[in-house]
């Protein structure tokens, strides 16, 4: 195992949020059972063991959290991330109860409107003929998208998405939630709160009313309940998405002969969508916590250790990926872990899909040819999500 001078990884790193994989391809090779004492965890970056540990939820513990700043961690870490901070049987039964109001035909009924609402941000922006595709289309999608499912008005979305940006933003050395992110959340849980008081007064057709009345043998959702699962969707629900978007597009500018697959046949946008997620996915790790001592690769980690598993690193796996740092559109996915696995594998996925699919098929449709302003673009800084803040493109339509 590799000494902290000679290798070094932190999730906070700057460095590590531009590319973290030259740094992964070491941590798979030299150390796949990387320590980090300064802010003690253990990274894990193989694909196998990343896969493994997702499917053991007894061993690898969700209920301490699923992040590394102290705020985050802990019995009550499910108060912001849900049923994703919770093991068995709690797990089961919230979840169960969470996808009554999350149903198939729920997202599927949402189709039509999704398509609406895309055209709706894109449609100004191909006038434009240059834009931010951040800003001006991928950052408000899946927002909007989220709020007509969750039942907030239009006119509370443009601050609800710039609460949740300051969520996720960390800032340079600080190993915890800023102040700006804690304030944010302040904020959030005031509003869902208000919301959450305005729909037992009177159902809508909407995912909050449904959450409200969803009960399982008995049990219903608390204001509490309810409350964590609204910062988990428009956090993770939203920035996830929206990164996954621009990913797309930036890694199509970059890969020309693999934009045209996509470009000139629809039928291809799923592979465009699979292999970004797996290629430079948006979620690049989640935390576990160990509730027995295990052995991995001669190196033990103790109970009540912090462990690391590295989506973006297992992802880039050649064990399991040939060719691994090539973007390739043809490839087998089919191993990926972007959405996770066994128990906690992303309720959410089905939705984010069907966004990335139909905003994504109409961007091919339209556009003929872009081009992207490569020194004027800038990655968020964030331990778990990577992606743009800003990507200027200029495009061409058809």
């Amino acid at each position: 195992m590799q000494t902290a001078e000679q290798l070094r990884y932190s999730p906070f790193d700057y460095e590590i949020h531009e590319d973290p994989y030259p740094t992964y391809a070491r941590l798979r090779e030299e150390a796949p059972v990387f320590r980090n004492d300064e802010i003690d965890f253990w990274a894990l970056s193989r694909h196998e063991d990343v896969a493994n540990a997702f499917r053991d939820s007894a061993l690898f513990s969700s209920a301490m959290g699923v992040s590394l700043e102290p705020t985050a961690t802990g019995p009550n870490a499910w108060r912001s991330m849900s049923f994703l901070a919770m093991d068995p049987p709690r797990h089961g039964l919230f979840r169960t109860i969470v996808s009554r109001g999350f149903t198939v035909r729920r997202i599927t009924d949402m189709e039509p409107h999704i398509l609406e609402l895309t055209r709706q941000h894109l449609e100004p922006a191909l006038e434009q003929g240059s834009f931010d595709f951040v800003a001006d289309f991928a950052g408000k999608l899946p927002m909007d998208v989220l709020s007509e499912m969750i039942g907030f008005p239009a006119s509370d979305r443009a601050e609800v998405r710039r609460l949740a940006d300051l969520l996720v933003h960390r800032e340079d050395g600080v190993f915890d939630v800023p102040k700006t992110g804690i304030d944010a959340a302040i904020e959030l849980a005031k509003y869902f709160v208000e919301m959450i008081v305005t729909r037992r007064k009177s159902r809508t057709d909407d995912l909050l009313s449904a959450l409200i009345d969803a009960e399982t043998d008995g049990e219903a959702l608390t204001d509490a309940d309810i409350i964590s699962f609204l910062f988990l969707i428009v956090v993770a629900g939203n920035e996830t998405t929206a990164k996954l978007l621009a990913n797309a597009w930036y890694w199509a500018w970059r890969n020309p002969d693999e934009r045209r697959k996509p470009f000139d046949d629809p039928a291809r946008i799923e592979n465009w969508i699979d292999e970004t997620l797996r290629f430079d996915g948006s979620s690049q790790m989640l935390a576990r916590t160990l509730t027995d001592d295990v052995e991995l690769h001669g190196v033990r980690l103790p109970k009540g250790g912090r462990a690391l598993l590295l989506i973006g690193a297992a992802n880039r796996d050649p064990r399991v990926f040939p060719d691994a740092d090539r973007y390739d559109l043809d490839r087998d996915t089919s191993q990926m872990v972007s959405f996770g696995a066994g128990r906690h594998f992303c309720l959410g996925a089905p939705l984010a899909r069907l966004e990335a699919k139909i905003a994504l098929n109409e961007l091919a449709r339209r556009v003929k040819d872009y081009d992207i302003d490569e020194a004027g673009a800038r990655r968020v800084h964030s331990v778990n999500v990577r992606g743009f803040e800003s990507l200027p493109t200029a495009v061409v339509t058809r």
